[in-house]
C-alpha cells in the first residue's frame, strides 16, 4: 500500500511539473508579456474607450508594441487620457495616430498606432494629438434598428395612400 501511494505521489508531482512547464513556455511565447519596464512613455487623449483596461495591448500593423498603463478622466475636458509603454526602439513620427479598436464582435479592445510621415520623432512622455476613440457597437445596431423601422413604417404608410386614396367605382 505504501509503494502504491508514493507511485502516486510522484505521478501526480510529475504531471504538475510538466503543467508548469506549459503555464511557463505559453506565457513566454504568446507575446501577452509586459513591455519591459524601459519602454517608451506616451500619451493620448479619447472621447471614449467603451472596453479598454489597463493592461491592453498597443500594437502596429497587428503586432503588439506594448500596453496601456493608466487611464484617467481629465477633469476639464471629461476626456480619457491614456498612458501607454511602448517598444523603445520604434521611431514613431510625432504625426502617428492612434484609434481604438475592437478585435472583433466578442473580443477585447485594443489601441492601434498608425505611424505618420513625419520626420520629427515622438520623445518619450510625448503625446499623440491625432486619436479616434471606440466605436459603441451597441449605438450602431441601435441606429440600424431604429432606421429599419422608420423605413418599414414609412413604407407602409406609402402603400396604404396609394391603395386606398380613391372612391370605389
Amino acid at each position: 500500500m505504501k509503494g502504491r501511494s508514493f507511485a502516486e505521489i510522484g505521478a501526480g508531482a510529475a504531471v504538475l511539473a510538466v503543467a508548469a512547464v506549459f503555464l511557463v513556455y505559453a506565457v513566454l511565447h504568446s507575446g501577452r508579456g509586459a513591455v519591459g519596464g524601459d519602454g517608451m512613455v506616451l500619451r493620448a487623449s479619447f472621447d471614449r474607450i467603451d472596453g479598454l483596461a489597463n493592461g491592453a495591448d498597443v500594437r502596429i500593423a497587428g503586432v503588439k508594441v506594448g500596453s496601456v498603463t493608466d487611464s484617467r478622466i481629465d477633469p476639464r475636458s471629461f476626456a480619457a487620457d491614456l498612458t501607454m509603454r511602448v517598444d523603445r526602439t520604434l521611431q514613431l513620427p510625432v504625426d502617428t495616430s492612434a484609434e481604438v479598436t475592437s478585435e472583433g464582435l466578442l473580443g477585447g479592445k485594443y489601441i492601434s498606432l498608425v505611424p505618420g510621415g513625419s520626420d520629427k520623432l515622438l520623445a518619450d512622455g510625448g503625446k499623440i494629438t491625432e486619436t479616434q476613440g471606440s466605436v459603441s457597437l451597441e449605438s450602431l445596431l441601435g441606429r440600424f434598428i431604429f432606421s429599419v423601422t422608420q423605413m418599414n413604417a414609412n413604407a407602409q404608410g406609402q402603400q396604404g395612400q396609394s391603395h386606398g386614396g380613391g372612391a370605389p367605382r
